[in-house]
């Protein structure tokens, strides 16, 4: 069962996609001369953490997909207890893949409070739980942008910020910098994505 599992997780994380998150920890840690094994760490947390929420994410009792990337969702490829499973068992890899390195122990904590604020009520699964609450209603302009810095920002956001995590080479202000870029780029991500929702076909 445990392998079964395992082949599930592989078979979710492995399935294609644009890895943008992960480029983007490589970016900002390569403009702060990071710890490239940090880095790889942090990538491959922060990919985790994408993969257990679209997993979820497809399954009947949320957007219910049949198809992620062009293949059978996991639910659907396997069945909805082991991608339940599947999505408990990432997240958990990602939160111990972060403390994979050498680094200092005040770095790694850094590290871990970043994705998992980014992770949960006030972040991915908070922006998931109203978009959830939204169906059917018009949401404003400003509703919408909030709704979306939790949903797609917030893991967006800390992909950048792991990427300096992973070094001792940032200051508060880089930061806050580094934070108003990746506001920027999730909310450019995610209106894009809104867009082709609508307008593109399933083959696209």
């Amino acid at each position: 069962a445990a392998a079964r599992l395992a082949e599930a997780m592989h078979y979710a994380t492995l399935n294609g996609g644009k890895r943008l998150r992960a480029m983007l920890v490589y970016a900002t840690g390569e403009a702060f001369n990071a710890d490239l094994e940090a880095l790889d760490a942090a990538a491959c947390a922060v990919e985790m953490i994408h993969a257990y929420s679209l997993v979820h994410d497809d399954m009947p009792m949320m957007d219910d997909d049949d198809l992620r990337r062009g293949k059978p969702t996991c639910h659907k490829a396997y069945d909805e207890a082991t991608a339940l499973l599947v999505g408990d068992a990432l997240q958990s890899q990602a939160f111990e893949c972060l403390t994979n390195n050498d680094l200092p122990a005040t770095q790694q904590i850094a590290m871990v409070k970043c994705l998992a604020q980014a992770s949960g009520v006030m972040g991915m699964a908070g922006g998931q739980a109203i978009d959830l609450a939204s169906v059917g209603k018009q949401l404003n302009q400003s509703n919408l942008q909030s709704m979306h810095l939790l949903k797609t920002g917030a893991l967006i956001k800390a992909s950048v910020l792991l990427g300096a995590y992973c070094s001792s080479n940032y200051q508060p202000a880089d930061l806050k910098h580094l934070s108003d870029y990746a506001d920027a780029i999730g909310l450019a991500f995610q209106v894009q994505d809104d867009v082709l929702d609508v307008i593109a076909d399933t083959a696209t």
